[in-house]
């Protein structure tokens, strides 16, 4: 199952509502040229005053087996279940320092841009991209050496469409369900706080 469009309310960008977090990989690598034009994409991403605080480590089990294993064991078991066949895992971190040693309080913000960023140019490409907070950031911040001023954020798996029937049964039902979101006016407000926006 590569296709998932989301039901949405109101005609979107196909970018936007095919994009969508599978989890049936096949085990095919992905293309160099590939993976360098998601972490492009992700360069190119906003952030305040310019300060890119993102930083992306990333896997790849055709170039570097042991590094990838190392990462793939800090991802909970349940995540490692389906993502056994994956073969790039891409760490999302961010600086939360800027160059004067000050807090930068949009370096999540930003980062998350940046993901993204990259997830969308993933889907562009016909790829799929799974973004993850289910790892344990601690290990993974002792394992790699990640500097105490840098926030581990997340772990994105990308990797070519498989096959949904070779999925647990549970895991099989979630990638055949109907995605869903909240209603707009749930999330969005307008004018006041719990305000809902109507179109």
């Amino acid at each position: 199952m590569t296709h998932k469009p989301a039901p949405t309310a109101v005609p979107i960008h196909e970018l936007i509502a095919g994009r969508w977090s599978p989890r049936a990989y096949s085990s095919e690598p992905v293309s160099r040229d590939a993976l360098h034009a998601v972490v492009e994409a992700a360069r190119w991403a906003p952030s305040a005053y310019n300060l890119q605080p993102w930083r992306f480590i990333v896997f790849d089990r055709a170039t570097d087996e042991a590094a990838f294993k190392r990462a793939f064991a800090t991802l909970v078991p349940f995540n490692q279940q389906w993502n056994t066949p994956a073969p790039i895992l891409i760490a999302v971190t961010a600086q939360t320092l800027n160059a004067k040693g000050e807090v930068n309080r949009t370096a999540q913000y930003d980062t998350g841009a940046a993901a993204m960023s990259l997830v969308l140019q993933a889907h562009a490409l016909g790829l799929a991209a799974h973004q993850m907070s289910g790892f344990d950031a601690n290990a993974f911040r002792t394992e790699f050496a990640i500097p105490n001023d840098v926030d581990v954020l997340a772990i994105i798996s990308i990797g070519h469409y498989g096959d949904a029937d070779k999925l647990e049964p549970v895991l099989r039902d979630r990638e055949k369900a109907e995605r869903s979101r909240s209603a707009v006016g749930d999330v969005t407000y307008e004018g006041a706080w719990k305000k809902p926006f109507h179109a």
